[in-house]
């Protein structure tokens, strides 16, 4: 059943590919409509919000070879989300930077997916894609998400208030974390 053709990497359980416009919109946008999974999110977002979102990955991915990918356990071929790199511009110290994150399916979660699937996005952003530094950021109160970046050996930098969740006092006040390749032996 595996068709590892389709994917420009795996790790031992998953997949991650290029994202598909037929088939990864409804599956996508049944995520981004999980209230468990957009917690730490300021809003659901519209499923356009959700095709605007797959198309910039796309564009992204062709222009630098990297993007939140899209990601199927490789038992199944079942698409639970994405785990990936993807370029902020947003206005903080830290920016421009290579951002890893991620976004399972609540029915897929503590399986230790995000956490084998960061690890080899790191691993493909430091020795295919030849980036010196990957960047990861979460709400303080998301502490999920921060349990990740440490299992996955990213380092706390710092708090800082994020600038586009400055008019949000639940979220605003974020966690930057940090792993550098001569750092990192993956």
């Amino acid at each position: 059943m595996r068709d590892d053709k389709k994917y420009i990497f795996t790790s031992e359980r998953l997949g991650f590919r290029n994202w598909d416009l037929t088939s990864d919109i409804d599956k996508m946008d049944e995520i981004n409509s999980d209230e468990k999974v957009m917690e730490f999110f300021p809003n659901i977002p519209t499923k356009i919000q959700t095709v605007e979102f797959i198309e910039r990955m796309k564009k992204q991915f062709q222009e630098k070879g990297f993007c939140y990918f899209a990601v199927d356990k490789l038992d199944n071929n079942e698409f639970i989300g994405f785990i990936g790199l993807s370029e902020q511009t947003y206005e903080a110290d830290f920016t421009p930077c290579i951002d890893i994150g991620w976004r399972i399916k609540s029915n897929e979660w503590n399986k230790g997916f995000a956490t084998e699937g960061a690890k080899k996005c790191i691993n493909y952003a430091f020795n295919d894609l030849n980036i010196e530094n990957v960047y990861s950021v979460a709400p303080k109160i998301n502490v999920k998400s921060e349990h990740i970046m440490t299992k996955i050996g990213m380092k706390k930098q710092y708090e800082f208030e994020h600038s586009l969740l400055k008019s949000d006092e639940r979220l605003k006040t974020c966690v930057l974390y940090k792993t550098e390749k001569n750092k990192n032996n993956s």
